[in-house]
């Protein structure tokens, strides 16, 4: 029997940069540049600090580039090290279709297994592509979505990331679809991060993820087997997740409607359910002149896994990061006294911020039918905002902005770049890197392209 995953690893295995057409070449560089000032931002973090002296002490030596520090080590370690800057502020990409994911998670598996393989700038440009057209897919595949079933969207990554990591190694349709069994088979995701008071695990799980794909795929490379029926097969994903799957989500299409450029950005480090509430909570507080003293009530209207995940007990409570990032309460109270939901709302001075932390109770979150009926292919929020003084003022959004509906500009995401960079860049750092970026197709050794983006 054929499984799904020998047609997804042998169409990775052939594909060239030649095949990618130019809009996608230029998004693939478009979320390069958003990774890599959030990598700039990431490093910056305590999560980041942790993880660094531990593989400081375990990591061996190799080839791959540790973005903005540029150690060299070890493939393995390097893409874990990499996704976790990436990710560790809740601030890339985002899509969400049944499942959530974050697929510039998977860019440090081209990256490192590029630099092994002695790639180019090219090559990575299609790595990322398809980082992008596998993670997307697998999160349109399960009806429901895993994340409804209890399972977190890293177990998806699980299964995309030596699909990414395979392809930059070279490695033939066979092997790349063993490294997908190696990886899936064995690394499944509970919800528990994302649940009720959070930790860092919360952005550590996907990068955990990217690295078990490139572990695969160079243990795929000497010759170690994995379950070909991982997915569709006896035991796999189709067993042992109650959903529906729809396993021609993964192949239909294929080179024609390229997964990329269904793809957002987040405008605010936030998790992505918030971005449209906080959007409309900032434009009534703008149009209305509004002091946090003005507001009685901010009534949140969203889906039923908003509230589930983002309004529980904990989440009224925020004492971390990444409690806070996750907290409706918490970003509609921040909106309403700093007019800014930034990397700067969520230090632990603002977290406990006194005035911030009295507008907690003033937020209230509804699970709301009609806008449960129109995800995904809306994000709609409706926001009710009352007045000390009687007024109710009301804001609908169907998406946020950095949805590609309402896509960041060039210059924003440059932007975002450079205010990321702060505290540990030059601006002749970000120049130098920005450049590189989007010249990137042009660098014949994927190593030097690596060693652009280091302070």
């Amino acid at each position: 029997m054929d499984h799904v995953t020998r047609a997804m690893a042998e169409w990775a295995a052939n594909l060239k940069y030649d095949d990618l057409p130019a809009e996608v070449v230029l998004a693939a560089k478009r979320f390069l540049m958003d990774a890599v000032g959030c990598a700039l931002g990431g490093a910056q973090q305590h999560d980041v600090s942790l993880a660094q002296d531990v593989y400081r002490e375990i990591a061996g030596d190799g080839p791959a580039t540790v973005l903005v520090s540029g150690m060299t080590t070890d493939p393995v370690s390097a893409a874990f090290l990499n996704a976790l800057m990436i990710r560790v502020m809740d601030y890339n990409d985002i899509y969400w279709k049944q499942d959530p994911s974050h697929p510039s998670d998977l860019i440090p598996a081209a990256m490192a297994a590029g630099e092994r393989a002695g790639g180019s700038g090219r090559d990575l440009i299609v790595g990322i592509a398809l980082a992008y057209e596998f993670e997307q897919r697998l999160c349109e595949v399960s009806y429901p979505g895993i994340r409804e079933l209890g399972w977190h969207h890293a177990t998806l990554t699980a299964a995309a990331s030596p699909i990414v990591a395979g392809r930059m190694l070279g490695l033939d349709g066979e092997r790349i679809q063993h490294a997908i069994g190696i990886s899936a088979s064995r690394h499944c995701t509970t919800g528990s991060v994302t649940a009720g008071k959070l930790t860092m695990m919360k952005n550590t799980v996907d990068p955990m993820a990217t690295q078990s794909g490139v572990l695969a795929a160079l243990l795929a490379e000497r010759g170690y087997t994995g379950p070909e029926h991982v997915l569709d097969g006896k035991e796999g994903f189709g067993h042992v997740f109650d959903s529906e799957w729809k396993w021609e989500v993964l192949t239909e299409g294929l080179g024609r409607d390229w997964r990329i450029l269904h793809c957002g950005m987040k405008f605010f480090p936030t998790e992505a359910l918030t971005h449209a509430p906080i959007s409309a909570v900032l434009d009534l507080v703008n149009e209305n002149d509004l002091r946090p003293e003005d507001v009685r009530q901010v009534t949140i209207h969203s889906l039923a896994r908003a509230a589930d995940i983002l309004a529980d007990p904990s989440k009224y409570d925020p004492r971390s990061k990444e409690t806070a990032d996750h907290s409706l309460p918490y970003v509609i109270a921040a909106a309403l006294v700093e007019r800014a939901v930034t990397p700067n709302q969520f230090r632990s001075e603002k977290i406990m911020d006194p005035v911030i932390r009295e507008q907690l109770s003033k937020v209230r979150v509804v699970a709301d039918p009609e806008i449960e009926a129109d995800f995904p292919s809306l994000q709609r929020v409706r926001v009710v905002l009352v007045t000390q003084d009687g007024r109710e003022l009301t804001k609908e959004l169907d998406y946020p902005k950095g949805d590609p509906r309402n896509a960041l500009t060039d210059d924003e995401i440059a932007a975002k770049f450079a205010a990321l960079a702060q505290g540990i860049a030059t601006p002749a750092d970000v120049g130098r890197m920005q450049a590189a970026i989007r010249r990137a197709e042009e660098f014949e050794s994927l190593h030097e392209l690596m060693g652009t983006l280091k302070v």
